[in-house]
């Protein structure tokens, strides 16, 4: 009985048994579980960016297939008034809005970090707003800065007097980027905190030594350890602060304020390329040089950094 047990184990080695067929299907395994997110990125993101990139060629139409016409789409672009008042607004937006999500969360985080009595119902207060609704949030600060609005009342209250905060050209801008700070301070907020959890409390207790005070140990001791968050954070509210669409479309209105001066690039797209007679082609070149501008910004952020580095 123990000869024959003792060979069947090599036998079954030899037949190459079961462990060795399962060895042979493990290289396919991965695919498998990453087919329903490749399947999704593919329908939903890859499709579109390519559908999209073909279009900005022709001179598709909602409701006609399109020829193709070349860079004709990309030449109008460079004579038409609307596309440049577009450009010029996302430039802006960018400038007003990117300084202030880079500094005022990295505050914000190190204020809301100390371990006092009620401190997690401001960071819960704080972060309310990013789990709020665009359209809530500027619905709300519409009403809040309309002529008749709450900021208004309080104007006229101290003799200032009523202001045009939703009809000038230039207010209005400034209030959709102080919306779209207020509403991603929370956002950048959590990411920074979770940054200065990694900074060694050493470093602030040396400086302490060395007779630093706490501006000079911000500026020493920790933007130095948040740099590389810091990049990150630029970057990402870069790229969302030229493509913003909700806040300004929600105070300015679907033309885009007065006489369309408060337009931004992503609005244009949507009021060119939309309804029945939408030209989805001239659309598409707009959206190319979106996805151009906004990838070139991210390069000079991260060139920035690597200079940093050097």
């Amino acid at each position: 009985m123990k000869s024959s047990s003792a060979a069947t184990v090599p036998r079954a080695a030899a037949d190459g048994g079961p462990r060795r067929r399962i060895r042979r299907q493990l290289p396919s395994s991965p695919w498998l579980f990453a087919a329903p997110g490749l399947l999704i990125v593919g329908i939903f993101i890859l499709y579109p960016f390519v559908s999209t990139l073909i279009n900005s060629f022709t001179d598709k139409r909602t409701l006609i297939p399109g020829e193709y016409v070349g860079l004709d789409n990309f030449r109008e672009l460079l004579h038409d008034d609307m596309f440049w008042i577009g450009l010029r607004n996302s430039a802006l937006y960018v400038v007003g809005v990117v300084p202030a999500l880079v500094l005022l969360p990295l505050l914000l985080a190190m204020l809301v970090q100390k371990h006092i009595p009620g401190i997690t119902f401001f960071r819960s207060a704080f972060y309310t707003p990013v789990v709020a609704s665009i359209v809530v949030v500027g619905l709300i600060w519409v009403w809040m800065l309309d002529e008749r609005g709450l900021v208004n009342a309080l104007l006229e209250a101290v003799g200032v007097g009523s202001v045009g905060f939703l009809s000038d050209q230039w207010l209005l801008l400034l209030s959709a980027m102080t919306v779209t700070v207020w509403k991603g301070l929370g956002y950048y907020m959590i990411i920074y905190l979770a940054a200065l959890a990694n900074v060694p409390r050493e470093l602030h207790e040396a400086a302490s030594v060395d007779g630093a005070g706490s501006v000079r140990r911000f500026f020493t001791v920790t933007v130095p350890a948040v740099r590389s968050t810091m990049v990150l954070v630029a970057a990402l509210s870069s790229v969302a602060a030229f493509k913003v669409f909700s806040e300004v479309y929600l105070m300015a209105g679907p033309n885009g304020g007065p006489a369309g001066e408060d337009t931004t690039l992503v609005m244009l797209v949507q009021r060119v390329g939309t309804g029945l007679t939408g030209r989805v082609g001239y659309a598409s070149a707009i959206s190319v040089v979106v996805f151009v501008v906004t990838v070139a910004l991210m390069l000079l952020v991260l060139r920035a950094d690597r200079k940093e580095d050097a």
